[in-house]
Order: structure tokens, then sequence, then C-alpha cells
């Protein structure tokens, strides 16, 4: 029976394809879920696992071979990418090369039949006593991409200002996500990409899984949130828990002590650094992942530290011929992952330790018959110094004489009834000491059923606490986030009213005929703000508050301007265009033949209110004035222009003739 604890704390669903084949149109499923207590048996569909897992979100989904839910590595990506952020996926038959579930069951102690609903049902108590190794495709690493939800092609606005309203959105919803992040506590880095108005997109990737992140998959209106996990490079497994097996054991010490696991088939099975643990640390954490059977380090003599953790474990040493230089423990240890220099070199020691072992351990297992512990010869061997055939034979020797004592003293009598009585002896004997262990039994399967009722209610009871804590964390959040909503719509409120009110004013200096207006704005005037001197820019100041003969007109920026915008503005017949820098000669020359106004708007006093403006009438009253005399001026000019080229061209002709 398997001595690892549980670490059932919710539903386990185990799966067995019950017909027909997943790259088939219709395959069911013999379904088994299991809570640690109850066992519920269904055959469904594919359609409906799904549904189930979805809506029940298991602890683990657990199989004895994964592609029996995925026809292949893309569709299994897809299953894996679909399941709840909490619901593992686990074959419980070992990693890229399983072994059969029967005998993976059998020295677990799970009862097990060749029945789908049978396998399913060891699968998932397999996967509850935390045999097998999770499939993982992802990362903890999550992107969410916040972008525009919609086209910035023409809307019901002219086209710039339905862009820069998207885009605008784009930037406020991109504030609140890296908001909720800091909230949080969560690394991130953020990426944007500025459009006209605001931003195009903003790709946040954040260190954590889906589930850790307060901001959910949406659309609405302009904007769009997208979350998505990375992916791996590949399909990826990692056991349930680590087995304390016989292992090799590299240290790196130094104010910064690395340590590094490796199996014994020369995987690497976890590496570890501290500056602040101390001895009884480091040591806590080897036990907890293996038994040392060789101790390295990437230089010799072994250091005294890694020789004070040799002895501690009773172990092997090793140590290079000469101190592994860097270039060899960089290649050595390329195709694993590690954080730092002294992690790297601790991995290193272990790897060189178990290629200068392989040999040996090679040997051990081909003189080991099945059956045999072959973690338990190898450490004997490599450690105890011992033969393999010792080993065995005192192995051996052990069973036999178990076997041995039981009938040893029986032979040795020889009066037949002298053999009878003191086998009835100890008949009674043993019959009397099996009533007492079965007594002792009985209470203690009492005591065991006890506990585990216990253990049972208190689980259900963390069950509830963490859902309800899960809901109330939720409901906290989502209340935050209104309540955000609430006082950025009174502030648009407070700023949107105060608006109204200038626009009232203006509307009143802009349609009254100044009797219903105050003394202390009498002789102001309102004027039309033009942001660009282009055809699009006039039309939309046109379309949002009109453009009226004898309006003053205010361009923010004057230049560009060709025939045909010019020619736009005066068909408006404005009274005078204040301009900001200068105008194109073409655009000159249509205003002035139109007998339009044009003054620079540094010589009028203004008061913008947004879109709008408001200035003196005697400052635009004198801006006129000084374009009438500037344009009596230029008639003249252009006159004395026009005669002298008369003279100069009737002069030609008599020189021709």
């Amino acid at each position: 029976m398997s001595t690892r604890t549980s670490a059932l704390d919710a539903v386990v669903f185990g799966v067995d394809i019950q017909s027909g084949d997943v790259r088939g149109d219709a395959p069911s499923y013999a379904l088994v879920q299991y809570d640690g207590e109850d066992v519920t048996r269904d055959v469904v569909s594919h359609r409906k696992l799904r549904r189930l897992i979805e809506d029940v979100e298991p602890a683990i989904v657990a199989t004895d071979n994964m592609y029996e839910l995925a026809a292949d590595k893309d569709q299994l990506v897809h299953f894996l990418g679909s399941l709840p952020a909490e619901t593992k996926l686990v074959q419980v038959t070992g990693a890229a090369q399983p072994e059969p579930l029967s005998r993976v069951a059998k020295r677990h102690g799970i009862p097990y039949g060749k029945d789908p609903m049978q396998e399913a049902e060891a699968a998932a108590r397999l996967a509850a006593h935390n045999v097998g190794q999770e499939v993982s495709a992802f990362t903890d690493t999550t992107e969410v991409k916040v972008a525009r939800g919609r086209s910035t092609g023409s809307g019901g606005w002219s086209e710039d200002r339905y862009t820069r309203r998207i885009h605008g959105s784009v930037r406020k919803r991109a504030r609140e996500v890296e908001s909720d992040l800091e909230a949080e506590n969560l690394e991130y880095e953020k990426d944007v990409r500025e459009a006209y108005g605001g931003l195009a997109n903003a790709v946040f990737t954040v260190e954590a899984r889906p589930s850790d992140i307060p901001v959910s998959r949406n659309r609405s209106g302009d904007v769009r949130v997208e979350i998505e996990r990375k992916r791996r490079d590949g399909i990826e497994f990692h056991p349930l828990v680590k087995r304390r097996d016989h292992v090799l054991v590299g240290i790196d010490p130094g104010t910064t002590t690395a340590v590094a696991v490796v199996s014994l088939d020369g995987s690497v099975l976890d590496v570890w650094s501290s500056r602040t643990s101390d001895t009884a640390d480091v040591i806590e954490w080897i036990v907890e992942r293996g038994r040392p059977i060789v101790v390295a380090a990437d230089v010799t003599p072994i250091p005294e530290t890694v020789e004070k953790f040799r002895r501690s474990f009773d172990a092997a040493p090793w140590t290079p011929r000469s101190d592994l230089p860097i270039d060899e423990k960089q290649h050595r240890t390329r195709e694993e992952p590690y954080d730092d220099d002294h992690q790297r070199d601790a991995m290193a020691a272990a790897l060189f330790a178990f290629d200068a072992h392989e040999d040996q351990f090679e040997r051990i297992a081909r003189k080991i018959p099945p059956g045999t512990d072959h973690g338990e010869v190898t450490a004997r061997v490599v450690a105890g110094e011992e033969s393999v055939e010792a080993v065995l034979r005192d192995l051996t020797e052990d069973d036999e004489s178990e076997e041995e004592s039981t009938e040893h003293e029986p032979r040795e009598l020889t009066d037949e009834e002298k053999r009878i009585r003191d086998l009835e002896q100890q008949v009674d004997r043993l019959q009397s000491h099996v009533g007492t262990l079965e007594d002792r039994l009985e209470a203690k399967d009492d005591r065991i059923e006890e506990l585990e009722g216990e253990l049972t209610a208190t689980r259900q009871e963390e069950r509830r606490e963490v859902r309800q804590n899960r809901e109330v964390t939720r409901l906290e959040r989502r209340a935050n986030q209104l309540e955000r909503e609430r006082d950025e719509a009174r502030e648009e409120t407070e700023a949107l009213e105060k608006k109204v009110e200038r626009m009232k004013e203006l509307w009143k200096l802009d349609h009254s005929n100044f009797a219903d207006v105050s003394a202390k704005k009498a002789g102001l005037m309102p004027v039309k703000v033009v942001e660009k001197f282009t055809n699009g820019a006039i039309r939309e100041a046109d379309d949002q508050y009109g453009i009226s003969a004898g309006d003053v007109v205010y361009l923010r920026d004057a230049s560009g301007a060709g025939r045909s915008t010019a020619e736009l503005l005066a068909d408006f017949e404005p009274r005078v265009v204040l301009k900001e820098g200068g105008l194109s000669e073409m655009a000159d020359a249509i205003l002035f033949d139109r007998d339009i106004p044009v003054g620079p708007a540094d010589d009028v006093a203004m008061q913008e209110v947004d879109e709008l403006a408001v200035a003196r009438e005697e400052d635009v009253e004198g801006v006129i004035d000084d374009w009438h005399d500037r344009a009596k001026e230029r008639q003249k000019q252009q006159k004395a222009s026009m005669v002298d080229r008369l003279i100069s061209e009737h002069r030609a002709g008599d020189n021709e003739a």
C-alpha cells in the first residue's frame, strides 16, 4: 500500500475511453467522480465531459493515457487551455514513457479491473494519492491585451473625432487594468502602441496565472480585453509529489549555498540556492527530495562544508580530477534551467558525478533480479562499497531466515508426543495472540474511521470557507470597481454641467440681441474655433456648433490650405478670420479677392471654452479696420504693378517694331 499522503481537497475525475475513438465522431467516456469518500460513476460524451469539467471544476482530471482526450498534440494543448484555472490534467501511468495502469495500481495497492469504469476509478484513486505526472503546456505567465473593440472607420461623427474617441477609451481601460494589477502587487511588463488621441493597444505580461489576475476577458463598446496564458515550447510533465528515491546531490558552498538533486537515471529533479539558510535547512531540503548515495563538488579537494553534508548522509564522495572549468559546466547544464551561477555549479557537480557512475549503475542494474529494490542495492554498492552479489545474498538470507524461523524448532524435536503437545500449546498461544491483535486492530479501525470522518468534515468545512472567501473577494473587487466607475461618472457629470452652463452663456451671445446680456458681458462676441485650415476641420466645426455668415472664425493652425479649402471657408462669408501662423499665398489671395478680412489672433483678447471662445468686439473691429487699411494699400500696389507691367509690355512692342 502506498505510504503517500493524499493531497485530495476537492473532487477528482477519473476518465477512461468507453467506446469509439477520440479521432472519430462520437467517443464516449467512463467517468468516475471521487471526493475521497464517495464515488459517482457515469458514461458521458466528450462534449458532456468538457461541460462537467467546466461546471464542477475538479482539482484533477486523471487518465492513464492523455491522448484518449485529444487526437494529437495541438488538440491536447487546446484541451489544457480550456481547463479551469485550478484543474490539473494528470497521467497516472507516468510521463513520456508510461507504465501499464495495472502495474501502477498494484504497486500502490489500488483495486484494478480491465473494465473501462474500473480503470477510470483506479486512475481517480491513484491521483487522489498523489500518484502520476501533471501534464503542462502553459507557463505561469499571462498576457493581458487591451485593444480596440471596433474598427476606426467613419462613425456617426467625422472620422478624426471617432478615431480619437476609440483610442482614448483604450488608454482609459489600460490605466484601469494597470491600477488593478498594482493593487494586487503583481509583477508585470507593459508594452503600449500609441495612436492618434490615445492608444491603439496595451499588452501587459503578468507573472501570474489567469485565476490570480483581477481582470476578466470582456468586450464592451470601443474596447476589448483578451487574456491568454503563454505556451511552453512543448508538453512537459511534473510529478504531483517528489518521492524520496536514491539520488545524487551536488553542492556549491559559500556565502550563497546551492544544492542540486539528480536521479539515478541522470534527470535533474530540483535545484535551489539561498544566502540565509543554515546547515539544518539545507539538510532538510535534501531529505525532502531523496536519499543521497553520492555527494559531489565541482572543485578538488572536496570542501569541508560539502564533506560535512556527505558524512551526515553517509554517502560516497565525488570530486573532479581538477576544478571544473566554467565552459564545461555551462555546456553540461545547457539544457537545464537555473537562476544563478551557484545553482549552475551545484547542478554541474551532480551531473558530472552521474557521468562518472553511469556505467557502474548500468552494471548493477543488469545484475539485479526483478522484484528487487534497485535503489537500495545501488546505494549499498556505491556508498557502502559492497559487491552486488554480497548485497543480494544478504537480502536473500534475510528473507530465508524469516521463513526458516517458523519451522526450525518443530523439526528439532524427535519425540512425537512431545512434539504434538508443544504444537498444541503453540497453537493455543498463537490463537490467543491473534485474538488480542484482532481486538487491537478493531479498535484501531474504529479510531481510524472516526478520524477519517473528522478529517472529511474538516475538509468539507475548509472547502466551504475557501469558496466563501473567494466569493467575498470577488464581490469586494466588483464593489470597488463600481465605486470607481461611480466617482468617474460624477466627475464627468460635474464637468459636463459646467460646460453646459458655459455653452448657455455663449449661446446667448450668439443668438440674442444683447438686450438680456448683463453689463459685465456687454461688448463680447462669440468666436467659432476651427482646429486646422482643412476641409475636414471646417466641416467638423460647422457640424458641432454651426458657422454662419457674419461669424468670427479663429484658425488655430492656418498653414497648408489650398484653393478648395480657402473657397470653402469663404463660402460661409465670415465677418473676419483670426489666424495662428501664416496663410499660403493661394489661400491669402482667395480670401482677399472675396473681401474677407484676415488678421492675427494675437491682436484679439480671447477666452476659450472648449471648442468655443469669446472675444472683445472692439478688438475684432480693430483687426477688421487694420485689414481694410492694408487692403487699400495692397490694392494700390496691385494697380501700380499693373500699370508698370502695361508700360513694360508697350515698350517691348515698340522695340520689336
